[in-house]
């Protein structure tokens, strides 16, 4: 950082981590004057998920709720819409987003929408969101995207086959309940991806070129943390510690990305995405490694760092060798927990062959791969892709 430099750190009114946190929830809720709130979720978590029991505790506090639980994975303009138009016949107060990335990046969405002009196509790239939205309270159910604390919101224009990312601090909940007891529940698969989302989240942050020494320790931390309990997460659902580490982890590792940016492996995980419909967790877990490999010789002595943080390598260990160990760990980790290729993902290579100069160059204009350590050409882009599938 330049010695003047100005660092900022943008997190929630109030963030709560815990177990059982989430008891409290119609008291989060009221202190914000919020008596009428729309709960965003999706119809899973709401029937036989964590999502039903937290609805019906906040309507035995007294508080008129409504439900919109119609949100898909990586969300699209039409559950946006769907949003906003329950809130509107609501004539709701404040938002409660309880799930996984989805649900929240749905409901902050819908929050700005319902009370600024325009479409939300409007709202798309850095700091366009006019003014703030209805008080947000979000509730992770997974340890994996740190959506709770972040003032991003991804959300898909299907017409267009486009990733929409929108950064902006009127995205941001008001609060973040973070209880890692919602999460236990969660399937291994998506365990897995989340997991893994999370811990990109961590390194890129810390390998971005907006780094502070905030997001450091935040990225750090969260690094060390996902990195150790990752594995007894999936193979030991109901491992609290395992999980509680997990959701500290997210939860860290989305207020490090969300103030350092994230960087190449975003960029290139958003048109797989748009154009295959993946997971956005697993879009970023299957890239890591190859992007990783690429990427070491930008920043080779913050990489090291990460691989000395989460226990590859020692302090006499070179930097060569830390980075080499680190790339080592994510190829084991994603074959331990069984995170498929594109092609083990089910993605039809003549239609891969067919978009993946179109997905290399809605990468770059992203503006994500612009923090990344070592700058990549549309043509290294395709290339990683192809590594990739």
């Amino acid at each position: 950082m330049a010695p003047d430099a100005t660092i900022e750190l943008h997190l929630p009114q109030d963030l709560l981590i815990g177990g059982g946190t989430s008891d409290e929830l119609p008291d989060h809720v009221a202190r914000l004057g919020i008596e009428r709130p729309l709960v965003v979720s999706d119809r899973f978590l709401l029937d036989k998920g964590p999502a039903g029991p937290l609805v019906e505790r906040l309507r035995s506090a007294g508080l008129a709720v409504e439900v919109f639980g119609e949100v898909q994975p990586d969300p699209t303009l039409a559950n946006v819409n769907g949003a906003l138009e329950a809130l509107r016949a609501h004539e709701a107060d404040g938002v409660v987003a309880i799930g996984g990335g989805s649900p929240m990046d749905t409901a902050k969405a819908a929050s700005v929408a319902h009370t600024n002009e325009g479409d939300v196509r409007d709202y798309a790239g850095y700091h366009q969101v006019p003014g703030p939205g209805l008080p947000l309270v979000a509730v992770p159910t997974t340890a994996g995207t740190g959506s709770e604390v972040t003032r991003v919101a991804v959300i898909t224009d299907t017409e267009r086959d486009v990733k929409m990312m929108m950064l902006d601090n009127h995205l941001m909940a008001r609060v973040a309940v973070a209880d890692y007891r919602l999460t236990i529940s969660t399937p291994a698969s998506l365990t897995s991806w989340v997991g893994v989302d999370s811990l990109t989240h961590a390194i890129e942050a810390y390998v971005s070129k907006k780094a502070t020494v905030l997001t450091d320790m935040l990225a750090l931390k969260a690094a060390r943390l996902i990195g150790a309990h990752l594995r007894r997460a999936v193979s030991t659902p109901d491992d609290e510690e395992a999980r509680e580490a997990m959701m500290l982890g997210a939860t860290l590792a989305g207020a490090a990305f969300s103030n350092a940016s994230v960087a190449l492996v975003h960029g290139m995980s958003r048109p797989i995405g748009a154009h295959f419909h993946l997971a956005h967790g697993l879009s970023n877990a299957l890239l890591l490694p190859a992007v990783t490999r690429f990427s070491v010789g930008g920043a080779p002595e913050r990489y090291a760092t990460v691989a000395r943080e989460m226990d590859l390598a020692g302090p006499d260990d070179s930097d060569e060798t830390a980075c080499q160990r680190l790339v080592e760990e994510l190829e084991a980790l994603n074959r331990d927990l069984q995170i498929p290729s594109l092609s083990g993902a089910d993605v039809d290579r003549d239609h891969f062959d067919r978009v993946v100069e179109d997905m290399a160059q809605a990468a770059l204009d992203s503006g994500s791969p612009g923090f990344n350590p070592q700058p990549a050409t549309k043509e290294e882009i395709v290339e990683l892709y192809r590594q990739a599938y």
